[in-house]
């Protein structure tokens, strides 16, 4: 939707949507948190194989059937979706896993880091352009992470790992042109071979119990398909109707919101050095909004300035 006939009804409605995805992706811990008695790797099955599941229904509710081999077509599309699946499964093991090993607090890190490791990658693979304020967020972000390593020795590894899978599940999504719910279908449809293999034929201890008399503990594994995909379709209308100045604003949500239930829900400690690489997360990532308010406002200013008195941009 061309953002010169977004309405005031187009972009509240879009708004809405954007936070509700936002907030789903900032409140999963506690999701997660109910299903801690189950093995990460099998709630991970379990969210691939009923996202699949789930993603296909809402293709074919909205009469979006042919889509549904949209990721299949192109060799090259098919090949870069499969890439792009084994980095969004390393993100969501890796993102389970510390939650339900109490590392609510690491995850948040990660998620406030990785626009700075887009902006990074965005440099080194696409060779687009970085400004001063820019390169100063990421040595302000990456001061705060040596910090932790040089001087106590504590690498930030959970932080670190979901911020370079999510930014290299970015990278290679870039490069392939195609709808949000077609490709999030291809990825599971890839993935779903392997957690079916591991959910039928792993071991117990493993794979956890299913169908096995706790029905309230079946439909938490059902829905983690619901509670993956929706979010993701909010998102999409949302994105559509918004401005990308203010999508990046909404982004730190989710992170922040992570960063409350880890602190003030799940009571976990907060040592010197972690606050001190957050508040220089933070920092960082003040100025890189700062940097991209500005920018806006010369665009917003360059635009009027060419459309004149009474002109239409």
């Amino acid at each position: 939707m061309a953002a010169s006939i977004i309405t005031k009804k187009d972009a509240s409605a879009g708004l809405k949507a954007a936070l509700a995805a936002y907030g789903v992706w900032g409140l999963l811990p506690i999701y997660w948190k109910l299903l801690s008695d189950v093995p990460a790797l099998a709630i991970l099955a379990h969210r691939i194989v009923w996202s699949l599941v789930f993603v296909a229904a809402i293709m074919v509710l909205q009469g979006n059937r042919k889509e549904l081999a949209a990721g299949f077509r192109n060799a090259r599309v098919a090949a870069l979706l499969f890439c792009s699946s084994l980095f969004i499964a390393g993100d969501w093991l890796l993102f389970i896993w510390a939650v339900n090993t109490d590392q609510v607090l690491a995850t948040s890190l990660g998620y406030y880091i990785n626009p700075l490791v887009t902006i990074l990658f965005g440099f080194v693979f696409f060779r687009e352009r970085v400004g001063r304020v820019q390169w100063l967020a990421i040595a302000i972000a990456a001061g705060g992470v040596l910090y932790q390593v040089v001087l106590h020795g504590n690498v930030p590894w959970v932080a670190l790992g979901l911020a370079l899978t999510f930014a290299f599940y970015g990278l290679i999504r870039k490069k392939v042109v195609i709808d949000s719910l077609p490709g999030l279908f291809a990825e599971t449809v890839y993935l779903s071979l392997p957690a079916l293999l591991f959910l039928v034929l792993g071991d117990v201890r493993y794979t956890g119990t299913f169908m096995a008399g706790d029905v309230g503990m079946d439909l938490l594994l059902v829905s983690t398909g619901v509670v993956t995909s929706l979010p993701l379709l909010w998102f999409a209308y949302g994105a559509r109707r918004l401005k990308l100045i203010t999508v990046g604003f909404l982004q730190y949500i989710a992170p922040t919101l992570q960063f409350f239930l880890g602190v003030w829900v799940f009571h976990e400690p907060m040592d010197f050095p972690t606050l001190v690489t957050f508040v220089c997360i933070w920092i960082a990532l003040g100025l890189y909004s700062w940097g991209n308010l500005a920018v806006w406002k010369r665009e917003q200013a360059l635009l009027e300035s060419e459309a004149g008195p009474g002109g239409e941009a």
